[in-house]
């Protein structure tokens, strides 16, 4: 499927690039759109789009931290909203199928799913008009 989401900004770090580079790929249709491979190697930035906005995710992978990250009690997250033309019932059944759906409240409308690395991403309807 393709979706297209609105979003801005958001660096997180992920234990293994090709692993967070494949979900993010699958479940949200972002693709590499540059990277930074620091001289000595001991980090790599790979930044990802979705091909309709300027918005990047970077994701971090620093060579000598292979493990996942201890989120803590981290409540951060990324969200994402879908385009007016995208179907949230579509969305939630493929991220379903994909098993990635970690929290569900339909009495917001809003469901999260949950990256490689333990990241939550919120994702929310088409704004209405």
């Amino acid at each position: 499927m393709d979706f297209k989401l609105h979003f801005d900004h958001y660096n997180i770090n992920v234990a293994d690039r090709d692993r967070s580079l494949k979900f993010y790929a699958e479940a949200l249709g972002l693709h590499e759109v540059g990277h930074i491979d620091a001289p000595d190697g001991s980090f790599t930035i790979t930044y990802l789009g979705d091909g309709a906005t300027d918005f990047r995710l970077e994701i971090t992978c620093l060579k000598e931290h292979p493990q996942n990250y201890d989120l803590g009690e981290n409540e951060t997250h990324l969200a994402l909203r879908l385009a007016s033309n995208q179907s949230y019932a579509d969305m939630l059944a493929y991220h379903t199928q994909m098993g990635v759906v970690c929290f569900e409240n339909p009495a917001m409308g809003i469901y999260f799913i949950e990256d490689p690395d333990g990241y939550w991403i919120e994702i929310l309807p088409p704004k209405k008009a």
